[in-house]
């Protein structure tokens, strides 16, 4: 999940991710300091579905609609080897990044009416933020500290479900991948 200037986060807003607690020795120092959801409490993460459904409208209907969505995807292990950049933002790349894309589809597909990035973008990138920010110096000093600290390897086995209670952003459920 990631902020930028035409965006805050509510209270109510949710989101599923998949954490990537394998990253966060190497990224939490630079995310905190420059990737606001990791300020607002969201570990380091790769988005599956921003913004999703309001907290108010998930109950536990729609937790068993959501596991049953995930049901048929395995677990899955991605390496990130490299940085990369879209407009003011570094991040990690997940390679492969197809069954995370079909997660996002998954989802997408079942919730249509919550497209992933509220629509903003025709492609979804697959991405773990490290920082945002505009000043390219920033941005390369980041990058030459993560080489040394890349490849990562991680296991996706699980989607979380985070919840902005107004304050920060919360972890409300785990739904395991098939695995």
């Amino acid at each position: 999940m990631t902020k930028d200037s035409s965006s805050t986060f509510q209270a109510g807003q949710t989101g599923l991710i998949v954490r990537f607690p394998e990253a966060e020795a190497a990224v939490d120092a630079w995310r905190q300091r420059l990737d606001p959801s990791a300020q607002a409490g969201v570990p380091a993460h790769v988005t599956i579905l921003f913004p999703f459904l309001e907290a108010s409208r998930i109950d536990a209907l729609v937790h068993a609609q959501i596991a049953q969505t995930l049901d048929s995807h395995r677990a899955f292990d991605v390496r990130f080897e490299k940085t990369r950049r879209l407009p003011g933002i570094l991040y990690l790349a997940p390679e492969p990044d197809t069954q995370l894309r079909q997660l996002t589809q998954a989802i997408a597909d079942r919730w249509p009416e919550t497209p992933p990035y509220g629509g903003r973008f025709a492609e979804v990138i697959p991405h773990l933020t490290v920082a945002q920010t505009e000043d390219d110096g920033i941005l390369e000093e980041v990058e030459a500290d993560l080489v040394g600290r890349l490849p990562l390897t991680a296991r996706v086995s699980s989607v979380q479900l985070m919840v902005h209670d107004g304050t920060g952003w919360q972890m409300r459920a785990s739904f395991p991948l098939r695995g």
